[in-house]
């Protein structure tokens, strides 16, 4: 019987390798939760078009927008596991949107195979430049001598990683702030520049041109080290914050049941193209943070990531719209 399950094994490890070795014999599709012109779908294309070379085989992007990014989350958990259907997305469609919602077409944990944590974007703590605190530790102080939602923020919507980002914060120091969601970060960004709201948690490549000319004051940036976009600008965990780091991350999984060995060899080439110096360039340049992590270092971050943000959306009493 040991002998036959060794076999067996073996059997599966050698058809794992060959289906890896052979990858891909016809073009892969990349599903992008969100609508074209995004910064999920930008990275999506460059990634994309570089692995078709590498590949010799066109990566198609395939938008499906809709259910904070659940539908193409839920195309992608149904799929095939052999690597032709797989999934770009930040952590909304994935660690956010199932508890947030309450209920899921998949479940996050169990229905994807892991591939990599291409990269990160940081997120920028702006107020308006009326805004009495000049620092991150005078806003500080200002929080806990206000007390709860005594003070404003804004996000580009319910769940979004700025909007999380708010909440966090507001755990880290004991206190609640007031959300205001948008439909979209432009017109957040319109109401903190025009000073309708005080404080605002925008993506890092849209907030600091606003910052750079005056319109906006960047008090800090969530994640955990300086971002070369915006290097005068601290970390709020090196102002004071500890353990405090959130960015929006893009990341690479396919459906449940991928062979080890596909899934390795996907990794390896993403983290090959995303660090050819002409893909480095234009990732770092739109405030990606690069990381291409193997399939098990992003499958332990990425259940963490799931615990914490239902911790969030419950302690903070979050519902959807």
């Amino acid at each position: 019987m040991k002998l036959i399950r060794l076999t067996l094994l073996l059997s599966a490890l050698l058809a794992g390798a060959a289906v890896a070795q052979n990858y891909p014999v016809k073009s892969p599709r990349l599903m992008v939760g969100f609508a074209p012109g995004g910064g999920t779908d930008l990275v999506a294309r460059i990634v994309a078009q570089k692995l078709g070379e590498l590949w010799g085989q066109t990566v198609v992007v395939d938008n499906r927008p809709g259910a904070s990014g659940m539908i193409a989350g839920d195309i992608v958990a149904k799929a095939a596991p052999d690597g032709y259907t797989l999934l770009l997305t930040p952590q909304t469609s994935i660690a956010v949107a199932p508890a947030l919602y309450g209920k899921a077409p998949y479940d996050p944990a169990k229905d994807f195979t892991p591939i990599t944590l291409a990269g990160s974007s940081p997120l920028l703590m702006v107020v308006h430049p009326s805004f009495p605190p000049k620092t991150f530790a005078e806003f500080v102080a200002l929080v806990k001598k206000s007390g709860p939602n005594a003070l404003t923020f804004g996000s580009g919507g319910i769940g979004s990683s700025p909007h999380m980002a708010g909440e966090l914060l507001g755990a880290a120091l004991g206190v609640k702030m007031n959300h205001v969601p948008y439909k979209g970060e432009n017109p957040a960004l319109t109401d903190t520049i025009g000073g309708q709201i005080p404080i605002m948690f925008g993506n890092l490549p849209v907030a600091v041109p606003y910052v750079q000319s005056g319109k906006l004051r960047g008090l800090a940036n969530t994640a955990s080290t300086r971002s070369p976009l915006a290097p005068t600008i601290p970390t709020v965990a090196e102002s004071g914050i500890k353990n405090y780091s959130i960015a929006t991350w893009s990341a690479i999984l396919g459906p449940a049941g991928m062979p080890a060995e596909l899934s390795a060899r996907i990794q390896r080439d993403v983290a090959r193209v995303i660090n050819q110096p002409e893909t480095r360039d234009r990732l770092v340049g739109m405030g990606v943070d690069l990381i291409g992590n193997t399939p098990d270092e992003f499958g332990s971050f990425l259940r963490a990531e799931i615990v914490r943000y239902a911790q969030v959306i419950k302690s903070a009493g979050i519902k959807a719209e």
